[in-house]
């Protein structure tokens, strides 16, 4: 095995298969046991199949006998189960048809039923209609077959046959049949409105409200009742001294109710509490019942309860008990939120539940009165907030439109939405209505298989290796309105999330995303991926001198160059890439090693020495901007000196929660990521605006908690210092200011606000 050829073991896998296990056995939720139940399979199967030598982690055909092609199920951290996505047992659609075909419930027969003649006309139609859901890429196989038949490339079809009959007993290659057209793909959502429906329909009361309402509309009352009565018993103020006619049988009917009433409720245990108020006045009843005189210190008790409850709220009766009662009952007859999560659960209900909700906020209004009896709620009243934040994950509308409403909160919900849009614009190239939707379908369903955990510089699968989008590939017309299209969406996507996410850096997903629509409009632009610390291979792709090269355009003698002491005419000048094994990715050894260097990095190159590896890569984030001078480059009007100011404010917010953090090492290194990001969008500023935006700094720190302002003068210290004319010196110092970096293998300073010579 080479230096390159790193191989995986069990080691995280079995600790994932411990977690799961400590969760199916342990946890008190039911419904958190049974996912953890199913993580303890999957794991088990990564387990079992590492141990057992059926699976490959690392490789990009992880899964002995799959062919690279086939999705295959994935768990956290990039780990192949050694399943395939596609398979499992048949679903609904499919068993319906084989026994309204009279097959075997077997997916083998029912991918030859297909090929029949008859079964090539269902496919036609589907193609036709629309109406089908594909999950996963390999559910487009056989409608492409027949589109290719019925296009007449016989040839091209029985080349895809080939490839796929073999896995045709393990693997689904039909969509599932839907009731809705593929809709606008300018149009997003997050969850559906059957997903929010349903967990609405599971929203149960609140215990803690529940507990409250009986104590309000029950035990109140009762404590009203137990008071009246003590009340007739004064005499001279004393409690106890008198009992008028039909006293006591009134007693004996009020304890006997308080033992209805103990057994029909049970939410509320106060007045179980002998020293509590419903407590002492119902042990007194109780004594004077029986026929007992009380102690003086029972008497004492009573007098002391009974004055109390006056004096706090008045005689039973009085004006001001009664206003007081008036207002606690208005707060209990208040609708719940569960039974409002299950009437608006029901307005969902007539909406299409596989697609989201496009008017939020009529599903959102206050209950209609025709609405008000059935579900037990009071006419006009609004839905709450709680209930309300579910269902607008099901908004529906443009990135931009979700963005700004909240509904798309972070940079990694933008990337798992923009699949829509991406393949619409790559779908586009297809002349043919049918294919078009087809090929739509499936470039969605292929971003949203989940990325393994790659070694050796070797890429994810894409799409043009699945063999049935390689049979339609002449089918596609690259056209200068096709190419304007992708250049659109590509500019479209990256302002989104530069502008709605400034302080985030590209997730993977969304690189992938913006690197397939730059190909698509003939723009050869380096997008680079952020690279695992604890996988790092001790080297770069060529892409990344590519994106540093790049990055020198508008940064040589910038203030970010300046900050990080880069020399970009330098990082332009190196020119070795080259493959170091065959069919195996460029690399620049002049590049690994100036990270190297920028890194402090000594000795031996070690791939498993994280926080060292952390270190590199971050040097490499840095050169080359991780994206931001690409987006650049697009010619995107970006607000810098305001999205500068959107990055301080959240390395303030980020900063907040170093304090009486146990793992704060994490959110260290997303606040160094964060000020980065800052200083990009500063360094494309004015002069006069670098100028001023130290004491914009010093503004917000003042507003600041003590720890925050802390740990986070140093780097504005630093920074002031360096837009001033200054340098830090080797270790990053400059006076009292500190180069602020993510990565360190000894304590960052970040973590010791004290006092510092």
């Amino acid at each position: 095995m080479s230096d390159n050829d790193i191989r995986i073991g069990a080691g995280f896998p079995l600790g994932q298969l411990a977690r799961a296990l400590t969760s199916a056995g342990t946890h008190e939720d039911a419904a958190t046991r049974q996912r953890a139940e199913l993580r303890v399979r999957r794991w088990q199967q990564v387990v079992d199949g590492v141990a057992g030598g059926g699976l490959d982690i690392g490789s990009r055909t992880p899964v002995r006998g799959l062919p690279v092609w086939v999705t295959p199920e994935v768990v956290h951290g990039g780990f192949a189960t050694g399943e395939p996505a596609a398979g499992g047992p048949l679903r609904p659609d499919e068993t319906d048809r084989a026994q309204r075909l009279g097959l075997p419930a077997d997916r083998r027969a029912l991918f030859w039923s297909w090929l029949t003649d008859a079964g090539l006309v269902e496919l036609g139609e589907l193609l036709d209609s629309g109406r089908y859901r594909v999950e996963y890429a390999e559910e487009t196989a056989l409608p492409v077959v027949a589109w290719l038949l019925r296009a007449g490339e016989r040839d091209a079809a029985l080349g895809v046959l080939e490839e796929i009959a073999p896995f045709a007993d393990r693997l689904r290659f039909t969509p599932a049949p839907s009731d809705q057209r593929a809709g606008d793909p300018d149009v997003v959502y997050r969850q559906t409105a059957g997903d929010v429906r349903q967990i609405l329909e599971q929203r149960q009361p609140d215990a803690q409200i529940e507990t409250m309402r009986e104590a309000l509309t029950v035990w109140n009352p009762f404590a009203d009742e137990l008071l009246t009565l003590w009340c007739e018993t004064r005499n001279g103020g004393r409690i106890g001294a008198v009992t008028p006619d039909g006293w006591l049988p009134r007693a004996v009917q009020l304890l006997a109710r308080y033992q209805q009433l103990t057994a029909e409720h049970t939410l509320c245990s106060k007045h179980r509490n002998q020293k509590g108020s419903i407590g002492v006045l119902r042990t007194g009843l109780e004594r004077r019942v029986a026929g007992a005189e009380l102690t003086p210190r029972e008497r004492g008790l009573v007098q002391s309860v009974v004055a109390g409850m006056l004096r706090k709220r008045g005689q039973p009766g009085g004006l001001e008990h009664t206003a007081i009662r008036r207002q606690q009952a208005r707060q209990a007859a208040r609708p719940r939120h569960h039974q409002l999560a299950q009437l608006v659960a029901a307005r969902l209900a007539g909406l299409p539940q596989d697609i989201g909700i496009s008017d939020v906020d009529h599903v959102l209004r206050p209950v209609d009165a025709d609405e008000a009896h059935p579900a037990g709620v009071v006419a006009g009243w609004p839905t709450p907030r709680p209930v309300a934040r579910v269902v607008t994950r099901a908004a529906a509308g443009t990135p931009e439109q979700l963005i700004d409403r909240g509904v798309i909160a972070s940079a990694e919900e933008l990337a798992r939405l923009t699949p829509r849009l991406a393949a619409a614009t790559a779908a586009s190239a297809y002349p043919d209505l049918a294919l078009r939707i087809l090929m739509d379908a499936t470039y969605r369903a292929f971003r949203n298989r989940r990325s393994l955990l790659l070694l050796n510089l070797e890429h994810q699968v894409r799409l043009v290796e699945l063999p049935w989008v390689q049979a339609v590939a002449s089918a596609r017309i690259d056209t200068s309105d096709t190419r304007d299209q992708a250049r659109r969406t590509l500019v479209r996507l990256a302002t989104a999330a530069v502008r709605g996410f400034p302080a985030t850096v590209l997730p993977n997903p969304l690189v992938g995303e913006l690197s397939t629509l730059s190909k698509q409009a003939s723009l050869q632009l380096p997008w680079v991926e952020e690279l695992a610390a604890d996988i790092f291979m001790g080297t770069f792709s060529a892409k990344f001198l590519q994106a540093a090269t790049l990055a020198g355009r508008p940064l040589a003698d910038s203030l970010y160059a300046r900050y990080y002491d880069i020399d970009y005419p330098a990082i332009a000048a190196i020119d070795d890439t080259s493959r170091r094994m065959l069919r195996r990715t460029r690399t620049s050894d002049a590049f690994d090693q100036l990270c190297r260097d920028r890194a402090g990095a000594r000795g031996k190159r070690s791939w498993f020495n994280v926080a060292a590896n952390g270190i590199i890569v971050e040097q490499a984030q840095i050169l080359t901007t991780h994206n931001l001078a690409t987006i650049a480059e697009l010619g995107i009007d970006l607000p810098s000196t305001d999205l500068a100011k959107q990055c301080m404010d959240t390395v303030l917010r980020l900063t907040a929660r170093i304090h009486h953090n146990p793992r704060p090492l994490g959110t260290v290194k997303n606040t160094a990521y964060a000020w980065r990001q800052m200083l990009f969008f500063l360094s494309l500023s004015t002069w006069e605006e670098q100028t001023a935006f130290p004491e914009y700094a010093e503004q917000r720190l003042a507003t600041q908690p003590d720890h925050v302002r802390a740990r986070i003068a140093p780097a504005v210290t630093g920074l002031a210092h360096v837009i001033s004319g200054g340098k830090f010196d080797a270790d990053g110092r400059a006076g009292t200011g500190r180069r602020l970096l993510g990565w360190t293998t000894t304590g960052h300073w970040m973590l010791d606000p004290g006092p510092r010579d």
